[in-house]
């Protein structure tokens, strides 16, 4: 019962914080809306994307890039909760919970989960928008993508959590998070399929082909369609897993402090 509440105060802690700082929520929109309203419509007529799954007909670049910017807006949500618990840790709530007498996996699960949530409503809250801009979205994509939402989320999460437990001074995250997160999105298959990689650069595609933000963006993807691709889901877990293996051992010295 323990356990419950604590991760009940953390995740109403967060969603607090989150309904308080609205620039957050609109500046967590900004980078893909702009792609989707700006390039993706340059490109729209140029780049048509030929009959590959999860899709059954040609499709237009928009709809190709969706799937790519709603994992942007994961992996900024991912990289702002890891921001902030740089910051926690040092001064705020984290710092308390790290000395309290839960079990430190639980203790970041908590916090991983209530970031999680929050992707959640950043991600829908883009969808609806993309959808309602025009794009050809299924409806009962919104239904389906879920779990695929769940699992980045918490990917993303683990990911920032890792990078946080290494960086010790708030000053210093900035420049680390540009090293992490522009080869994560244009390292993928988020702007141009793997073929199309394949065609320009092998050694291109081999390092989007390793990189697990890409799995995560093609389970969204095919999640959208109904569909689940197997190998991005079992990549996604594990890559999840170890995220997660490795904040716990970059935090636990903290807590024993």
């Amino acid at each position: 019962m323990k356990w419950l509440l604590v991760l009940q105060a953390v995740i109403l802690r967060e969603l607090r914080r989150f309904l308080q700082q609205r620039s957050r929520f609109f500046g967590a929109l900004v980078r893909p809306l702009i792609w989707l309203l700006v390039f993706a419509a340059g490109f729209r007529a140029a780049l048509g994307i030929a009959i590959t799954p999860p899709y059954e007909t040609y499709i237009t670049y928009d709809v190709y890039i969706v799937p790519g910017l709603v994992g942007m807006v994961q992996l900024f949500n991912g990289m702002q909760n890891s921001l902030s618990m740089v910051y926690d840790r040092e001064m705020g709530s984290m710092r308390v919970l790290l000395t309290s007498p839960q079990p430190l996996p639980w203790l970041l699960f908590s916090r991983l989960f209530a970031g999680m949530c929050i992707s959640l409503l950043q991600a829908y809250a883009f969808l609806l928008i993309a959808r309602l801009y025009g794009v050809d979205l299924p409806w009962q994509g919104f239904v389906s993508v879920l779990p695929a939402l769940v699992l980045t989320g918490l990917l993303l999460g683990a990911a920032g959590m890792v990078l946080s437990s290494w960086v010790a001074q708030i000053e210093n995250f900035a420049g680390v998070m540009n090293f992490v997160v522009f080869p994560l999105f244009f390292l993928s298959s988020a702007l141009y399929p793997l073929w199309k990689m394949q065609e320009a650069s092998e050694v291109v595609y081999r390092l989007c082909s390793l990189n697990p933000f890409t799995d995560a963006v093609e389970m969204i993807r095919f999640a959208l369609y109904g569909q689940w691709q197997q190998s991005a889901i079992v990549n996604t877990l594990i890559a999840t897993a170890v995220c997660m293996a490795l904040a716990l051992w970059g935090y636990r010295p903290r807590q024993r402090a």
